[in-house]
């Protein structure tokens, strides 16, 4: 009820501002924002949900910023207008003491506060302060996200989110394989620029995909996220990612560790359909996936006699990346070149030119493609160990909870721990293929990952005498 007359005269400014605007017909949507806005307030969780879920949809909100940039406008999309309301929501209830300051408390603020500590301190020293700057920018909106999903977190149904996440990334596989742009052996990229960072989302889905499967109270519901799990499968292959198939691969063999008293009375049950199933599947495997991720497979093969640049560009690429940022560390080693400045560095190096194929300066200048290369070359060896030590804790902290939650007899929320610890697993292994420190998946993930700790550690306390 205090809050009435502010919103009054808020609702009032905007209107009048925007009739003032170059947009006059969006006054009349005020009065529906002012309504979004109060149910944020109430329900902040929702708008964290609904930023997880546009994360699959953001190269449509990079072309309308792109557009909104080339016609003047000031780039302002949804996604940024629900991040900056959902900052202001929670420093006012915090401010209000409506949220309590220990939601905040997390076992991962040392790592990540020394990691900021050197992060800043390398953009000091970085002689491309400009673009050093532009990367701390993105790196804050991690920052964000993270401190968002550790004070909304206890109101965040997890199962929920699982679905959330799966649901939003099926739906942009569904128009990757229904795409017919390109040609018919194109890479799928999803609503996103690069097949690789497809791959990622995938992968971080997949194993929420099985959780849901696995403990779906009924069949009908079961049938429905198995048929979501192989569509992840299906676009996975059509992204021709390596390192996705990978990833995924070891995120199915971890799952089945942990599932494994149930797989062992499943073999002994089933053992005969299932060597039909393999009978079946491993002859026909090669001609269900697509032919460029079988030959971008079979270039793995002659690593033995080393990398040819003729053979696959994309392995000598990385090799050349490797190099570079063998070099910058040995030269920058306490504190790096600077934030976001690798691309540069490669530039300096006659591999720039010798992989720009089609003569364009673009494309001389390219990122690490290796996460942690990234950090400990453009931060430096101390950065990039914080930042590997993040990833390390967040692991640690899922397994934690998983086995508490096992020793107390719970399985579903042991199964939580798993597959959310899963997730953070195959963004930790994709890290060594994409340089992506500012994902938002990471930074919730980090977030999700202290939670369950948190929740293991609570009851662990309220259970002692």
């Amino acid at each position: 009820m205090v809050l009435i007359l502010p919103l009054a005269l808020i609702t009032g400014l905007a209107c009048l501002l925007l009739l003032a605007s170059p947009q006059p017909f969006l006054a009349p949507l005020a009065l529906p924002g002012l309504a979004v806005l109060v149910a944020l307030y109430r329900q902040p969780v929702w708008g964290l949900l609904l930023m997880l879920a546009l994360v699959p949809f953001e190269g449509l909100f990079s072309a309308a910023d792109a557009a909104g940039d080339g016609a003047g406008g000031g780039g302002f999309t949804l996604n940024k207008l629900l991040g900056l309301a959902l900052i202001a929501i929670a420093g006012l209830q915090l401010l209000l003491r409506q949220l309590p300051a220990q939601r905040l408390r997390s076992n991962l603020w040392p790592l990540m506060l020394a990691f900021l500590a050197c992060y800043l301190l390398s953009l000091t020293f970085s002689i491309h302060s400009g673009l050093s700057l532009q990367h701390l920018r993105q790196l804050v909106v991690g920052l964000v996200l993270f401190a968002l999903a550790v004070l909304f977190g206890r109101d965040l149904d997890l199962p929920t989110l699982a679905r959330v996440l799966v649901l939003s990334v099926a739906t942009t596989c569904v128009i990757a394989l229904l795409s017919n742009a390109g040609p018919p052996d194109a890479r799928a990229i999803g609503l996103l620029a690069d097949p690789n960072y497809f791959a990622l989302l995938i992968s971080i889905a997949f194993p929420l995909a099985l959780l849901l499967a696995v403990r779906a109270p009924r069949w009908p519901q079961r049938l429905f996220w198995l048929a979501l799990l192989a569509l992840l499968l299906a676009a996975l292959a059509r992204t021709g990612s390596r390192s996705g198939l990978l990833v995924v691969l070891l995120t199915a063999l971890m799952a089945a560790w942990h599932y494994r008293a149930h797989m062992r009375s499943l073999l002994t049950r089933h053992l005969g359909w299932l060597i039909l199933a393999l009978a079946v599947v491993v002859p026909l495997s090669p001609k269900l996936l697509p032919d460029s991720l079988v030959q971008r497979l079979e270039a793995l093969a002659s690593l033995k006699s080393g990398v040819n640049a003729h053979a696959d560009p994309s392995l000598a690429r990385r090799s050349a990346y490797l190099l570079v940022g063998g070099r910058i560390i040995a030269e920058h080693p306490l504190l790096g070149s600077g934030p976001g400045t690798f691309p540069l560095e490669f530039a300096k190096t006659g591999y720039a030119i010798a992989f720009s194929y089609k003569g364009l300066p673009v494309e001389l200048y390219r990122e690490a493609h290796n996460t942690y290369l990234g950090m400990f070359s453009e931060i430096g060896v101390p950065g990039g160990l914080l930042f590997a030590a993040l990833l390390l804790a967040s692991l640690r902290n899922c397994q934690v909870a998983r086995r508490h939650w096992l020793s107390r007899g719970d399985p579903e929320r042991a199964a939580l721990a798993a597959h959310f610890g899963l997730s953070c697993l195959a963004l930790a292994f994709f890290l060594f293929f994409l340089s992506v420190p500012s994902h938002k998946y990471l930074w919730v993930m980090l977030g999700i990952a202290s939670l369950l700790r948190l929740q293991a550690d609570d009851d662990a306390a309220g259970a002692r005498p």
